[in-house]
């Protein structure tokens, strides 16, 4: 697909569905990885899926500390990130009127400020070297907002609108900065809803099914390439044509 042997790709949220997906492309196509969640166990057990070019942090993105020590783990094991993918985010639904600012606040932290800290920390080595990619992952909630959801409606868009003022930023650097938007995605959280939810979804959905962790993979793939060196501020959707903008 796109050949990123050479680049080292840090991936948040790298034991979930779509991170998963992320880390297994970005690592055939040639790149290092540095995979960081928070469950010690489940990244040792991928870490041993994907072989010798991988390094693994258990950490919370949210603490600071943490971070720190991320950053200070990966220059000991692949000296420079050149690929950021911000993925990791959780959600905590519930109709605005019952939402508590701890859901708010918890929400926000992993979605939006983690993500922000992160692409600070990281900025100054891509600006160093003149070249590098971000990649965040918002959603289409992030984008037409969904009942029940304004703090992660909140926290997407929050992301899209922080990547675009980023990419203005750096642009001049050799370094981009894109959002991918995913809509309905096949993962273990949806197979779970009952059928009459997921068939309201895929009423919604042009193609009349829903998206695949690859799908998101693949895009991510591409926009960590040498190939993208042109296309930056973007939010890329893909969603099936459930939303076409």
């Amino acid at each position: 697909m796109f050949d990123l042997t050479g680049k080292t790709a840090l991936i948040t949220g790298a034991t979930g569905g779509i991170g998963r997906a992320i880390a297994k492309t970005l690592n055939a196509q040639g790149a290092n990885l540095i995979l960081t969640d928070v469950n010690q166990e489940a990244l040792d057990a991928f870490k041993a899926e994907l072989g010798d070019k991988v390094a693994v942090f258990a950490g919370d993105i949210t603490n600071p500390d943490d971070v720190k020590s991320l950053l200070n783990f990966s220059k000991e094991h692949f000296e420079n990130i050149d690929i950021l993918i911000n993925n990791a985010g959780i959600t905590k639904d519930t109709l605005s009127m019952r939402m508590t600012d701890d859901m708010w606040d918890a929400v926000l932290r992993v979605n939006l400020t983690a993500g922000f800290r992160l692409t600070r920390e990281i900025l100054p080595q891509m600006m160093k070297k003149r070249w590098g990619r971000i990649v965040s992952m918002a959603s289409i909630v992030g984008v037409i907002g969904n009942l029940g959801q304004a703090n992660y409606a909140a926290s997407k868009a929050g992301l899209i609108a922080m990547t675009k003022s980023v990419a203005q930023e750096v642009a001049g650097r050799g370094i981009t900065a894109n959002c991918i938007a995913p809509g309905f995605i096949a993962t273990p959280m949806t197979e779970n809803l009952p059928d009459n939810v997921k068939q309201a979804m895929l009423d919604r959905i042009p193609m009349k099914r829903m998206g695949t962790p690859q799908d998101i993979a693949n895009v991510v793939a591409f926009l960590a390439s040498e190939e993208s060196a042109y296309i930056t501020g973007q939010t890329i959707n893909v969603n099936g044509g459930m939303l076409m903008l």
